[in-house]
């Protein structure tokens, strides 16, 4: 019996001695509340379904992409900033295309994604509500984009989006952000910089919240406005920084509300508490606020550039 002991005394010495390399290795993508694992996110993805569940992510740098048809579903980097979505993009549209019932992405980069109608995104919302926290979205086409019939919430919090937005000659314009439905998108605590073309945010929503942001465009390329609300919008834009570059494709405003038609009231709108200005050495003339809705838009607390003229009223 003693000998049986101790071979199983060595046995378990050994084991806890072997290098990490020959350890059984973990499965990147697990489901926290079944402790499955896979080796594709699309598998964890599948493994969820209709139902509720959280995929950990290991960290590392992913060529995948993923289609979630049902369920809520949560994407967690186990480390955050760690885990990296990389240049592959399902059906042609994004690295993660959503179409459940709700979906919450934390801690991920997305970079890279391109696809051929050059309309492609990090994130291609089209069904649900969608939270984004402390994730990246850089070099590419669009960092999110919503689909146009989507009328859900979308919330982004403290996630930065870096070297985003184009607008080719023949094919439509991408953006930092473009919610093209008409659902309450809010962004909070988060970064907008070095656009390489289209607008830092894009709105097509009833109601818009932006609070405690940057919109740096000091290195910007061929960019347009910092928010634009095509067709109009009520909430606030508060407590931001904006700052304005040289290299411009639409100089003229910082916010424009309502330059594609008015489909929703702008009444209320307040810009508030806001700070803004040019790049150093820079002489221009623009606009803070840019109007094309005709309805009362409250400003108030914005600290801007001689230069920047607090509100222009468009036809």
């Amino acid at each position: 019996m003693s000998r049986i002991i101790l071979l199983t005394l060595l046995a378990c010495i050994l084991a806890f001695a072997l290098p990490v390399s020959a350890q059984p290795a973990q499965a990147p993508f697990i489901v926290e509340e079944t402790g499955q694992g896979f080796d594709t996110l699309a598998d964890a993805v599948a493994a969820i379904g209709g139902g509720s569940g959280t995929i950990m992510i290991a960290p590392g740098r992913y060529r995948q992409c993923a289609v979630q048809e049902a369920g809520r579903i949560a994407y967690v980097a186990r480390e955050p900033g760690t885990v990296i979505l990389d240049g592959v993009a399902c059906e042609g549209k994004g690295a993660l295309v959503l179409g459940g019932r709700s979906a919450q992405v934390e801690g991920i980069v997305f970079q890279n994604i391109r696809v051929p109608d050059a309309n492609g995104a990090g994130i291609r919302l089209e069904e649900g509500d969608l939270q984004v926290r402390e994730s990246l979205f850089r070099d590419g086409e669009n960092g999110i984009l919503v689909a146009n019939d989507h009328d859900g919430t979308i919330r982004v919090e403290q996630s930065t989006f870096s070297g985003l937005g184009q607008c080719p000659e023949d094919q439509g314009c991408s953006h930092s952000i473009y919610n093209s439905g008409t659902g309450a998108l809010t962004v909070v605590r988060s970064r907008f910089e070095r656009g390489t073309g289209g607008h830092y945010l894009k709105s097509r929503g009833a109601r818009i919240e932006v609070t405690d942001s940057s919109f740096d465009d000091s290195e910007g390329r061929a960019t347009n406005y910092m928010i634009d609300l095509s067709n109009g919008a009520t909430g606030t834009i508060a407590h931001n920084h904006f700052v304005q570059g040289e290299d411009k494709e639409n100089y003229s405003a910082f916010i424009m509300v309502a330059p594609e038609g008015v489909e929703h009231s702008s009444a209320g709108l307040t810009v508030a508490n806001n700070q803004a200005g040019l790049v150093p050495g820079l002489e221009r003339r623009t606009a803070f606020v840019a109007d094309a809705s005709g309805e009362a838009i409250r400003l108030e607390g914005n600290r801007l550039d001689s230069q920047i003229a607090p509100f222009e009223r468009r036809e």
